[in-house]
């Protein structure tokens, strides 16, 4: 289940025993190649007692397709009970752990979606940005939503489209799911304040390998420290310290993968002090240290 894709946040899964729960028999980025979206099919055990399911920064849509079964699912110290049933989609809360247990009465399948969240982030940011709730928005596609379900069936048979109908897909279903259940007007005037969190976020890019501080960050689009935080995180969700780390890792782990760089370099090229640095953040963010992701 773990790629190396800067895009998609699958590392959490590094650990996960994948194959005690289900049996993959269709992924898009092996079989069509999409960057832009990644698509699985799955058969489930019928029974669980106790599956740890990590959180990932994604996007990640379920549509059950065969088997019925109520789940119980923990989370933060609290329970819920959901009833699985072909045609009732389920999207996870980004960055939520879950355990979870289940018995269903015969033989499970699913289709899933992963929508990378730099696209999410992109899609808020045009949309001008407020923070998303995304417990409420779980919430409101577990309810129903026949276009999830119909399109989320779709992606999953689609053959060997290419990346360009995969990106085109990941804009829609994003848009759909944030104006639909997350409230955010699709039709809203951009603002200056949007034009701004742009400028930020493409200051944050070009400029990954610099001591950038955010006073730095806030001269660029004229704004003061406090003004530049609040509103980065109405548009993201996320501080722009924490986005620009984020960034900061992504570009570490194609470094990594693709390059023959030492460790030091890797650093100094993504910004951070030094290598200890480095291996702290990419500990936190991704539950390796550095030499590891590399050997992995």
């Amino acid at each position: 289940m773990v790629f190396d894709s800067t895009r998609f946040d699958l590392e959490p899964y590094a650990g996960f025993d994948t194959a005690r729960y289900v049996r993959r028999t269709y992924c898009s980025w092996e079989v069509a190649g999409w960057r832009s979206l990644l698509v699985q099919r799955f058969e489930h055990v019928p029974v669980v007692e106790d599956m740890a399911l990590p959180g990932t920064a994604d996007l990640h849509l379920v549509v059950p397709i065969a088997g019925r079964a109520v789940m119980e699912t923990r989370s933060d110290g609290r329970a819920q009970r959901s009833t699985w049933a072909p045609g009732r989609p389920e999207l996870a809360i980004p960055g939520w752990p879950v355990l979870r247990r289940y018995r269903a009465d015969g033989a499970m399948r699913s289709v899933q979606v992963h929508i990378p969240r730099d696209t999410v982030d992109t899609v808020v940011a045009q949309l001008g940005g407020h923070a998303v709730d995304y417990e409420a928005m779980a919430a409101s596609v577990t309810a129903g939503d026949s276009l999830v379900e119909e399109t989320v069936r779709a992606l999953g048979r689609t053959g060997e489209a290419d990346d360009l109908y995969a990106e085109a897909a990941a804009a829609f279903l994003t848009v759909h799911l944030l104006t639909r259940h997350a409230r955010l007007p699709a039709d809203r005037t951009p603002t200056r304040e949007d034009a701004r969190v742009r400028t930020v976020v493409a200051t944050m890019r070009a400029r990954l390998a610099d001591s950038i501080t955010l006073a730095d960050i806030a001269g660029e689009v004229h704004l003061s420290v406090y003004h530049l935080v609040r509103v980065f995180k109405e548009a993201t969700g996320v501080t722009p310290y924490r986005y620009l780390t984020r960034l900061r890792i992504d570009e570490a782990k194609r470094l990594l993968r693709e390059t023959d760089l030492t460790i030091a370099q890797v650093a100094a090229r993504c910004g951070f002090a030094s290598p200890g640095a480095l291996s702290t953040a990419f500990l936190r963010h991704t539950g390796a240290r550095p030499s590891e992701y590399r050997n992995y």
